[in-house]
């Protein structure tokens, strides 16, 4: 329960930063966050993995270990008594022997104690009475009271960076959002380095605009929060150019980095080059489990079994008991269709942790493949509940709608996918589907183009907006996107359903012909003779042309034909039944 948990477990890290992106003294940078590490260490919170990344220190070098105040000294027999509780996950029992104590480290460890308690019995409660996809509305019942003594703390200035921090977890929690963003960037300020608010900010943050409006510090950790917000907000060349600045500032040691690079690539569906920096993570932390669950959607989309199936029983080895571990074999069953064991495993990786976004989206798709439509909806609510951000949930939700042949609200989640994938043609493609139920064609066909001039993913945009210039007897705008489509296929050397490839032969075939460009009209019936769908056709037009130029009729010159087919069909394009 953890808040900072599986993120990169970077460093909770110094009191005080580098200035700016200043990277020129790594042994600074390394005292710092040992120093930090240790204080962390000291409230419960999770420790530094960016230390690592960085040369050892000389001993004489290493930081002194945090100084005791008075107030440490008169609470640190109740304090050593908790913490040991607290590392037991004995929250409420901890809490119990901090109570009274005055010093900062002890008052957080009360604080956060009753915070991880709260949101154990919620988990508890959300598991045990309702099951993860009737959860309601199920509440920490101990975040009001956290939040009016965390007032009074903060009105009288009496919460260091942890404090800060922990305030803002709770007003997050209390869905207000305005005031957490606040304390959040305060706790940047009083503690530069500490990851978890730089963090927390990133969950806040839904478009760059919000951005710019902050005032952040200046510090070195800003460089990794500006990166690691770029990839959330899908601005992956900039988050791309971030990582490699800091590699070559001297932290090309660190996991957390090269996993980060991995998921920016797997987030453009460059999935080679995702592929392979997770395998090379892999030989770096074979017993790593994080991110391991988006390694596997990679597998998953390039349907290799035998690599997913290797996955699944290597993270069984090392933990059966993590989300990860549960989401990684609920992909392998899914790959395999056995959809109902898949969605088993989302479910047992809900039941472990009910916030866990990946199992959510994972669990509609699977709802979908068992014609669930209903549950698929709740599990892609929960899924952006999470994270507003996750652009798969917006697009499954308009996908269920769709198949429910409810149009408008299938436009309104697409459009919500679309605004976070801007440059991602399947949105647009699904966009422009529903507008054209909807009857509004102009939006339709600007969506398609939009597609298209994206890098078309699924090749698809061109036909689509081809069949509407058709619709609207619009044949030489048809007929260009025609020609355009073929000229595509061809060039990536792809093999595609022939229906369409079939599809648009016919059509070119007929618009020249009726253009009376016989050569042209001649071309694209022979074309259509490669396909079972428009063989006949083909031939029939082919006679009619043989006809007309046996009984005298010339080829127009007054139409150009502006359009040209690559001479060869593609390997394979005319081999499908």
């Amino acid at each position: 329960w953890q808040f900072n948990r599986g993120v990169g477990s970077m460093a909770a890290a110094a009191v005080a930063g580098l200035i700016g992106g200043d990277f020129s003294d790594l042994r600074e940078i390394k005292k710092q966050l040992l120093s930090v590490a240790e204080r962390s260490r000291e409230r419960g919170l999770q420790a530094s993995e960016l230390a690592f990344a960085l040369e050892p220190l000389p001993l004489g070098d290493l930081p002194p270990p945090p100084p005791l105040t008075e107030e440490d000294a008169r609470d640190l027999d109740a304090y050593t008594l908790a913490k040991s509780y607290f590392d037991l996950k004995e929250y409420d029992r901890a809490a119990y022997f901090l109570r009274g104590c005055k010093s900062q480290k002890a008052y957080f460890l009360y604080m956060y104690s009753r915070y991880l308690s709260g949101e154990k019995k919620k988990d508890d409660e959300t598991v045990d009475s309702l099951g993860p996809l009737e959860k309601g509305q199920v509440k920490n019942e101990a975040l009001r009271e956290l939040r009016v003594e965390l007032s009074k703390k903060h009105k009288a200035r009496e919460l260091d960076g942890f404090g800060l921090y922990l305030y803002g977890v709770v007003l997050r929690k209390l869905d207000l959002v305005k005031e957490a963003i606040d304390v959040f960037v305060e706790a940047a300020h009083v503690l530069p380095l500490h990851w978890g608010a730089w963090l927390e900010l990133c969950n806040l943050i839904t478009d760059k605009e919000m951005l710019k409006f902050l005032s952040l510090p200046d510090t070195w950790m800003k460089e990794f929060f500006l990166a690691h917000i770029y990839t959330e907000l899908q601005l992956i060349e900039e988050a791309l150019q971030k990582y490699q600045s800091l590699i070559d500032a001297g932290f090309a040691k660190s996991t957390y980095i090269i996993s980060q690079i991995a998921v920016a690539y797997h987030n453009i569906r460059d999935i080679d080059k995702a592929l392979s920096i997770f395998n090379e993570l892999r030989k770096q932390d074979p017993y790593r489990i994080e991110n391991m669950d988006t390694f596997s959607n990679l597998l998953y989309v390039r349907s290799m079994k035998p690599e997913l199936s290797y996955l699944a029983h290597n993270l069984c080895e090392i933990d059966k008991y993590r989300v990860e571990t549960c989401c990684v074999i609920g992909n392998y069953y899914s790959l395999r269709s056995q959809h109902e064991k898949a969605a088993l495993y989302f479910q047992r990786a809900l039941k472990l942790n009910p916030r866990y976004l990946g199992a959510w989206t994972l669990m509609g798709h699977e709802y979908m493949e068992m014609k669930n439509t209903s549950a698929a909806i709740q599990a892609y609510r929960h899924a952006i509940e999470v994270n507003k951000r996750d652009y798969r949930a917006w697009y499954g939700l308009g996908q269920t709608y769709e198949i429910l042949k409810m149009p408008f609200y299938c436009l309104y989640y697409y459009r919500r996918a679309h605004q976070l994938r801007p440059n991602d043609s399947r949105m647009l493609v699904a966009l422009g589907e529903c507008y054209e139920k909807l009857n509004q064609l102009v939006e339709a066909k600007k969506c398609y183009w939009r597609a298209y001039a994206v890098g078309d993913v699924e090749k698809m945009a061109l036909v689509k907006l081809a069949k509407l210039h058709e619709q609207l007897n619009e044949s030489e705008q048809a007929a260009q996107c025609y020609v355009k489509y073929i000229q595509d296929i061809y060039s990536c050397g792809e093999i595609v359903e022939h229906l369409e490839v079939s599809t648009a032969f016919r059509y070119l075939a007929q618009y020249y012909f009726k253009c009376k460009l016989w050569d042209e009209a001649s071309a694209c019936a022979q074309k259509c003779c490669a396909f079972n769908d428009t063989r006949e056709e083909g031939k029939a037009l082919l006679r009619q042309i043989l006809q007309l130029r046996n009984q005298g009729e010339n080829s127009s010159t007054e139409i150009s034909a502006s359009f040209f087919l690559p001479a060869s069909t593609p390997v394979g394009l005319t081999k499908r039944p």
